[in-house]
């Protein structure tokens, strides 16, 4: 289901894991590739098309196991202002006040990482008190050394930021941690991995 605002979302008590991150960073790619989906979360050229809060379910054994939450694109300049700021409000209030959200994974592009807008995200995700795993989204546009040097950059200013999150380096084109981050979003909602069927019925 899509949602306009926070009081829209589902009332119920089902574990949900939020998917954030600006616009153009391969927020929605990512979501797809670690769900083993083509189209699940939909992709676009035009970086700020995600302008609802889209909710997916993972089947489980006897109905849905959690959610995986598609949050709009932030910090697109194109975009006016006012729909930037109630994007924003809205990404705010959802990470901080959503008390289904067990988690977040922050999609940053490996080549332009921890813009203002990802510090933003990180400062409500550390008031929110969420536990949180960083995606580097891109990994195949740089090279073995430079991607590392990349990700040992982005732990090292995070941890000066006194934040204490998981990351990895994430490319949906050529599959670059996408096993790494199914383990890792499993743990943060305590499920079985998304991209696997579900085990048959016992009898």
């Amino acid at each position: 289901m899509s949602c306009a605002s926070l009081d829209q979302c589902p009332t119920d008590a089902l574990s949900e894991l939020a998917f954030a991150g600006r616009s153009n960073s391969g927020k929605s790619s990512a979501l797809n590739a670690i769900c083993n989906q083509k189209a699940l979360a939909r992709v676009s050229k035009t970086p700020g098309r995600t302008q609802l809060i889209n909710l997916f379910e993972l089947p489980g054994q006897a109905g849905p196991a959690g959610r995986m939450v598609d949050l709009p694109g932030y910090g697109y300049a194109q975009v006016p202002e006012k729909i930037r700021k109630d994007w924003a409000r809205m990404v705010g209030r959802f990470v901080e006040q959503r008390p289904n959200l067990q988690g977040i994974v922050l999609i940053m592009d490996c080549r332009h990482p921890l813009t203002d807008f990802d510090q933003q995200m990180l400062a409500w995700i550390q008031l929110g008190e969420r536990r949180c795993h960083v995606l580097l989204t891109k990994s195949d546009k740089l090279g073995f050394g430079a991607g590392k040097t990349a990700l040992l950059t982005v732990q090292k200013k995070i941890r000066e930021m006194g934040i204490e999150v998981q990351s990895q380096l994430f490319s949906s084109h050529s599959g670059q941690g996408v096993e790494e981050a199914r383990d890792a979003l499993a743990r943060l909602l305590a499920l079985p991995d998304p991209a696997a069927p579900p085990s048959p019925a016992a009898g």
